[in-house]
């Protein structure tokens, strides 16, 4: 036995590694395993250019071995093995790299494919074992070494006994404290749950022997009829379902593989299996859920893709995969193309990933598009879950994602009483109509009652009821839609007098210039203005708000931000042709008393049109009364 030092790393380097790097100690088993699936991959290739090395590559396997009671756990491999040198060289030296090396020998080779890039991952082991102990046989030699280390002040290599070429790396996990408990990595359910979650799609086979249940041939009354026995088990897919040809995958296929991986009992809306090749190549399978997980509007949500590179999981919740507005999707995305760091727990920005996510973004445009113009009412189901998320994600950011989001928008149509696109509204517009007119409020019901919709209606305009916070942001972002204007009937001027029409309500207006002096010195400051309208269709009256602010954009203003809320100033308006109106007119000479009530009452009813608060609604119902006698 010869004791020797690390050749380049004191103590305190180790001692980061181990420490500082990894944030999660369940990580070592995946950087295990996937050294492991690294040796076969050399030895495989190995035989593809030297025609001596004969090996069936059916029989590569890896294994996993628990033993309770010293406290090991072993991950061995059948494939290239280490020759003492090469001990020396790839453990003895902190991140020295033999898959590094050898995939910079055969860089011109683009079939290579080596994930452990970096030397690092061997030295995760020491986060939860101690000693370590590597016992390994290069393919080709005769003699075994063994190598082993407690981590800390160097390792001993002597030769050692094994069958046939391999390594086999053998675990004495520490106690349990209050650093980690250590004893669950022997745990058979908790080592089915770390493979199937981080090396699921290793190409190789893991097995492990596990313990199973079976029913006795033989067993007298009440006696217990089931018995244990061990046996060996592949506990790994192999080949992920996203590698394989669509054409070759059932859709029972597709919602069972995202039912198992994404916990939800429900079938997705819709799967999308996708891949490119180019500058950079992925393979992809994503999920567009049929219903909003219950913490989805809450900060506990974590979005993102899972990433995969060689079959190794990578990142459980890769948000820089996948754009805000489509946090919903979910979905795995398969790389050999990113760049990692040394950890492989997070990713260096870089290039390459953000080509995969504008990609993905237009896949998942085109596959929600395609949704709605085949599908309506699976589309409309799939809006009533996410359909908040795309309108927020329209109006964040000053609507820089504006255009991935418009044309997936739906809004609740007056004149067709369904949801309709925009791209929909502006196709059935009326003749000589030149705006996208719409009206906000809690209640559709309430709005499409309003004096503004019914005479938009009388001139077969459509509007559109916006009855959800976010709605009354959009048009403030999109500015226009297919060159159309929107106009919110609510505030705004509908304009829509010929300009005779015009000069007739302004000259009225002067007519009854007294009349509207009169109306306003009998509200006091309860209204900033008292005008006449010609939007009011059927109606005596109605309040706008003044300066351009709706009523509902004020009542979210003080839910969001009370202090920097400012109340919105009342205009009412005045149908001079409604019988009340001129009723208000009359009782001016003949009973001003009462016409002052009249005021009141033609402004309580534009409030609750409106819905606006009354702020006294005894005062109200005793005018009522009053006026009733």
């Amino acid at each position: 036995m010869e004791k020797m030092q690390f050749k380049a790393e004191s103590k305190r380097l180790l001692d980061m590694m181990i420490n500082s790097i990894y944030t999660n100690q369940e990580i070592f088993l995946r950087e295990i395993i996937s050294n492991a699936s690294d040796a076969m991959d050399k030895l495989a290739y190995t035989a593809l250019t030297d025609h001596k090395v004969g090996l069936n590559r059916d029989d590569f396997s890896i294994t996993i071995t628990r033993d309770e009671a010293n406290r090991t756990l072993t991950v061995s491999d059948n494939g290239i093995g280490m020759s003492r040198e090469e001990m020396e060289e790839n453990l003895g030296t902190i991140c020295k790299s033999g898959s590094l090396s050898f995939k910079q020998e055969m860089e011109k080779q683009d079939d290579i494919d080596i994930i452990g890039q970096f030397g690092v991952g061997f030295y995760s082991a020491f986060m939860v074992a101690s000693p370590v102990t590597v016992i390994s046989k290069k393919y080709g030699e005769d003699t075994a070494w063994k190598w082993v280390s407690d981590g800390a002040e160097g390792y001993t290599i002597e030769q050692a006994q094994r069958d046939a070429a391999g390594t086999d790396i053998i675990m004495t996990l520490k106690a349990d404290s209050e650093e980690g408990e250590y004893s669950r990595f022997l745990d058979e359910y908790e080592l089915r749950n770390l493979i199937k979650r981080y090396s699921d799609y290793i190409r190789y086979p893991i097995r492990m022997e596990v313990t199973k249940q079976r029913k006795k041939d033989d067993c007298t009354e009440g006696e217990n009829a089931y018995e244990e026995y061990t046996e060996w088990e592949t506990l790994n897919s192999m080949v992920p379902l996203w590698h394989r040809n669509k054409k070759d995958v059932t859709q029972e296929e597709y919602d069972s593989f995202y039912r198992e991986k994404f916990f939800d009992y429900s079938k997705p809306l819709c799967t999308i299996h996708t891949s490119a090749e180019g500058s950079v190549s992925f393979k992809a399978l994503l999920y567009v859920p049929g219903k909003a997980p219950y913490d989805y509007y809450s900060k506990e949500f974590k979005a993102g893709l899972q990433l995969y590179s060689s079959g190794v999981m990578i990142m459980e919740h890769c948000e820089e995969l996948l754009p805000e507005h489509f946090r919903f999707v979910r979905g795995i995305v398969d790389t050999q193309d990113i760049s990692l760091n040394i950890s492989r727990e997070m990713l260096q920005h870089n290039r390459q990933l953000t080509i995969i996510s504008r990609n993905i973004e237009k896949k998942i445009k085109a596959e929600l598009k395609s949704l709605l113009e085949k599908d309506r009412e699976k589309y409309e189901q799939f809006f009533a879950a996410f359909g908040r998320q795309l309108k927020y994600s329209t109006v964040a950011e000053y609507g820089a994602h504006k255009d991935a989001t418009q044309d997936l928008l739906l809004f609740r149509s007056h004149k067709q009483g369904k949801l309709i696109t925009l791209h929909e509204y502006v196709e059935s517009m009326a003749e000589g109509q030149t705006k996208i007119y719409y009206v906000p409020g809690e209640n559709r019901e309430r709005l499409a009652k309003l004096p503004q919709v019914e005479t938009l209606s009388k001139r077969g305009y459509d509007t559109l009821l916006f009855t959800e916070d976010v709605d009354e942001f959009i048009p403030q972002y999109l500015y226009t839609y297919e060159e159309k204007q929107f106009c919110n009937a609510a505030t705004e001027d509908l304009n829509l007098q010929t300009e005779e029409e015009k000069k007739e309500l302004e000259q009225k207006a002067e007519e009854l210039k007294g009349f509207l002096t009169f109306v306003k010195e009998s509200l006091g400051d309860a209204v900033k203005e008292v005008k006449l309208s010609a939007n009011l269709g059927s109606h005596p009256v109605a309040m706008v708000p003044e300066m351009g602010m709706s009523f509902e954009m004020e009542k979210y203003m003080k839910k969001a931000n009370p202090e920097f809320a400012f109340p919105v100033g009342r205009i009412l308006e005045l149908n001079p042709e409604h019988e009340a109106v001129k009723a208000l007119e009359r009782a001016m000479t003949e009973d001003p008393i009462k016409a002052k009530d009249y005021a009141e009452l033609l402004m309580y009813q534009a409030q609750l049109m409106a819905d606006l608060p009354i702020e006294d609604p005894a005062a109200y119902t005793e005018l009522v009364c009053k006026l009733m006698k």
